[in-house]
């Protein structure tokens, strides 16, 4: 059965539906209408059954003690029952109704209101994500916490709720009812209860382990498809069609299997409960056909009870299969919760920088991904407010996790970075990236349009200047006027709808409308031909001669004018100086220009 851990578990999980817990209790109502009405629909067989043959027992009912109350039966004719009693299935009928609608819709309100609630903590959690994080989860992983994880979760609050409400209120009025017409009988429906207790609990384990593989091989197909759709250029360029079918076929293979032996499992418990309900039930006939039991039950009472008997199995076998569905719940529960218990980004700063100059200073920082993995070593250099420092060196020399060390995109293994004198972590998360603008060569659009994604965040209220001006800086005015719908246009999913060099331009529009103190380059104008590189270089170069700029470049001609140059090797900074100092010396960076020159 459940463990102490899966009740805590639950209990977390209705917190998401006590907001709504009015609609709740309306649904509840509904279900007790339906399931009353369903016993007394059983009750009103003794009624219609009596009425046919002696007068004496009509009054032995509970539909027919109601009836009596009000209008009285004593005396009454044929046609007088010819009225009444269709009058009350009527009313019955209208009973059920009411009630299946109020209990079906508000419940399906309160799960919609339970997803929504999950949905919007589990994408909050992950907007506040460390970026370690999305390095050890896969977007089809995350993205199917969302989607198919959430959805699994709501069943187990709403959907179960509603089952053990409306069948549970069932199987309660129908075992009072059999009890109040015969107790003695009664108990032997009881007696089957260990057996399907056993059947249920077994089957709840094995749901529960299905599930957990269901949901990981959701979060495969989700990754695969993401991963082949997004690059598809590549799938085709690379002759890999092949490849990603058959990633995708075993991904998939993988699912159906695993679905397959939960269809499999749900089609076996039914029957299996229903042979034990029957037994009962075959048991139940044959002592009630027994003489000395026939003689001490009207026609009417015989035929009612074997009604409310027959009506058990169904609610009994809907209760049983609510245990599945709570265990797959609980089972996405946990994987949820797993996230949502996650740490966030650390921001547990409360100074305030007003008038930023832009002084930056690196103190004897480390940096590890993993303990077997130092990325950077005892990195220590200050620049000066203004002044432009470009970061060089071979791929994987740690200039770009440097710079992902002041955002504080990850924190420092050691060692601290300040700006103006003040320590990064000592500064809020938002009040720190607002003094920072930055441009990577992997540009991130938003299918929105292109002013949207210009002015975007906490630029959506800029100044129309001041975002004309931006476009104006980076040379993105020319091809944006040739444009149908101009800075109307959509730019389609990561832009896709316009070319490497007009994302990066859109980029760097963003990036000066932001108008930040320090500004960081990373590989900014490697998507520009060289014209647009040499105009935006011009723009740039006006740009930066007003704060501190982190430049990142593999390409050499690009900062040669920079106020100092910072050569990195293995996490370590080898050398700096200004460009023709360090051509001088002969160095690491001679040997990088040397070699780049001669290349080209």
């Amino acid at each position: 059965m459940a463990s102490p851990s899966d009740f805590s578990t639950y209990k977390r999980l209705l917190t998401y539906a006590l907001p709504a817990w009015k609609l709740f209790l309306v649904s509840i109502l509904g279900f007790f209408l339906f399931a009353a009405a369903d016993v007394l629909l059983a009750d009103l067989m003794q009624f219609i059954i009596d009425s046919l043959g002696s007068k004496s027992s009509l009054d032995m009912g509970v539909v027919s003690k109601v009836v009596d109350h009000f209008i009285g039966l004593d005396g009454a004719t044929s046609d007088q029952l010819r009225v009444i009693i269709p009058t009350a299935m009527m009313v019955l009928a209208t009973m059920r109704g009411l009630g299946f609608v109020l209990g079906n819709y508000f419940i399906r309100v309160v799960a919609r209101q339970v997803i929504h609630s999950m949905r919007c903590a589990v994408f909050d959690h992950l907007v506040d994500a460390p970026s370690s994080y999305y390095d050890q989860n896969t977007n089809g992983f995350l993205i199917s916490k969302i989607t198919f994880n959430v959805e699994q979760v709501a069943d187990a609050v709403t959907n179960a709720i509603r089952t053990v409400v409306r069948e549970g209120f069932l199987v309660i009025g129908l075992l009072a009812y059999l009890l109040y017409i015969n107790w003695r009988l009664s108990l032997v429906l009881l007696a089957i209860t260990p057996l399907i207790a056993l059947v249920v609990a077994y089957v709840g384990k094995r749901f529960r382990r299905i599930s957990r593989r269901i949901q990981n091989s959701m979060g495969d197909i989700t990754h695969v498809s993401s991963e082949a759709i997004s690059g598809y250029r590549e799938v085709r360029m690379f002759g890999a069609k092949h490849v990603e079918r058959e990633r995708f076929f075993k991904a998939s293979e993988y699912n159906r299997v695993q679905f397959l032996k939960m269809a499999l499992t749900d089609a076996l418990s039914p029957p299996i409960l229903q042979m034990f309900i029957s037994l009962a039930l075959s048991i139940l006939v044959w002592l009630v056909l027994a003489p000395d039991m026939a003689a001490t039950m009207s026609p009417g009472q015989f035929v009612a009870f074997l009604a409310a008997a027959g009506m058990l199995h169904k609610p009994v076998r809907s209760l049983s299969e609510v245990y599945s569905v709570v265990q797959k719940g609980l089972a996405a529960a946990e994987d949820i919760f797993e996230l949502l218990d996650s740490e966030r980004e650390r921001d547990e700063g409360v100074e305030r920088l007003s008038n930023v100059r832009g002084d930056v200073t690196f103190n004897q920082v480390d940096f590890f991904y993993t303990p077997e993995r130092k990325v950077l070593d005892a990195i220590d250099f200050q620049v000066a407010a203004g002044e432009t420092v470009a970061l060089v060196g071979l791929s994987g020399s740690g200039k770009s996790t440097l710079m992902s060390l002041l955002t504080r995109f990850y924190e420092p293994s050691a060692g601290t970075i300040s700006i103006d004198g003040v320590p990064i972590q000592a500064l809020p998360l938002d009040a720190l990236r607002q003094h920072i603008a930055l441009v990577s060569q992997q540009v991130t659009l938003f299918n929105d349009t292109i002013y949207n994604n210009i002015a975007y965040g906490c630029l959506a209220d800029a100044d129309p200047a001041d975002v004309h001006a931006a476009i104006n800086a980076a040379h993105a005015d020319d091809f944006i006027a040739k444009l149908p719908q101009g800075l109307q246009t959509m730019v389609g999913d990561d832009g896709v709808l316009l070319s490497g060099g007009q994302r990066q331009r859109i980029a760097l529009a963003r990036a000066l409308l932001k108008n930040a103190p320090i500004l960081i380059l990373d590989e900014a104008t490697s998507a520009l031909d060289n014209e647009s590189e040499r105009y935006i270089q011009q723009a740039l170069d006006a740009v930066m001669q007003d704060r501190t700029t982190f430049v990142i470049a593999h390409r050499l001609s690009t900062i040669e004018q920079a106020d100092r140059i910072v050569v990195m090797e293995q996490g370590c900074i080898i050398e700096q100086g200004v460009h023709a100092e360090l051509l001088a010396t002969g160095g690491r960076y001679a040997q990088l220009h040397s070699r780049q020159f001669e290349d080209a």
